[in-house]
């Protein structure tokens, strides 16, 4: 049985003006050629904490039916590293794809093309939960819609029932923390993305209820995630640790596309 890498992803909840997001990455990574785990890693400084271990990876990394990896692998004998960081070179002028890399050990994740088979994702709702928006979901949809529609081999649909899909987006009223949202997706040993999970949560730990623009924002972060995207400095882009803004930026848009015009897998 494969096992993949399960990277969870956080965000710290809104704070002036619109909406602020502070997120953290607590990274779970097992072998896929071993039962052992790695040893636990001590790096942690202001943007992640990071742990290796095996536990649940399996559970979530697996891919079945028409969606198996084997029809993604890349012959990494023959995957041209060289070529690879060349067009990196070429192409990452207006992106963070370097900030990716940093943040990643110089390595890329991403969806394979999933045009003819989209993307499978069930959105659920939360009407149990205080302050539940019916609108809540559709903002979801969109941004999942914002991201297909820069024209990635990427597309999605929403399915009715949860054990069809390949992506979860559930809802929770608030996490113990102060975080808002929280993604985790799991890869192949190729570094192909093959399911993800969403969590959102409707209110602050400390009580503040989360409007439909704070959620679209947040979901766009979130979505940003799933598909392979990583943090960056610059407060400009919805992949800002701490989102500030609603909509994608240039930047934003123009690094999505350079990761899905490049092969997975490490750079180095």
């Amino acid at each position: 049985m494969k096992r993949s890498d399960l990277i969870p992803v956080m965000l710290l909840l809104p704070v002036l003006g619109f909406v602020a997001v502070q997120a953290m990455h607590t990274r779970a990574i097992t072998a896929t050629t071993q039962a052992a785990s790695l040893a636990p890693a001590s790096r942690v400084h202001k943007k992640h904490s990071a742990s290796h271990t095996m536990e649940s990876a399996a559970s979530i990394g697996e891919s079945s039916d028409d969606n198996s990896t084997l029809d993604y692998d890349v012959d990494m004998k023959t995957r041209d590293v060289i070529d690879i960081r060349r067009r990196i070179q070429l192409g990452e002028n207006g992106t963070y794809i370097g900030e990716i890399l940093g943040e990643r050990d110089s390595a890329l994740a991403r969806w394979p093309e999933r045009l003819t088979t989209p993307v499978r994702v069930w959105v659920g709702s939360g009407p149990e939960i205080a302050g539940w928006d019916p609108s809540y979901p559709e903002r979801v949809r969109d941004a999942f819609d914002q991201w297909a529609n820069l024209g990635i081999p990427v597309k999605f649909t929403f399915v009715r029932d949860s054990t069809d899909a390949d992506v979860h987006v559930s809802w929770i009223d608030h996490f113990d923390s102060p975080i808002s949202g929280k993604t985790i997706w799991a890869r192949d040993g190729k570094w192909w993305i093959v399911t993800a999970n969403i969590t959102l949560a409707l209110h602050h730990n400390a009580g503040e209820l989360l409007d439909s623009k704070a959620v679209r924002a947040i979901a766009l972060h979130e979505v940003g995630h799933l598909l392979g995207l990583d943090h960056t400095a610059d407060t400009a882009n919805i992949m800002t640790a701490r989102v500030r803004v609603r909509d994608l930026s240039e930047a934003d848009r123009a690094t999505m596309k350079l990761l899905y015009s490049l092969p997975p897998g490490s750079v180095k």
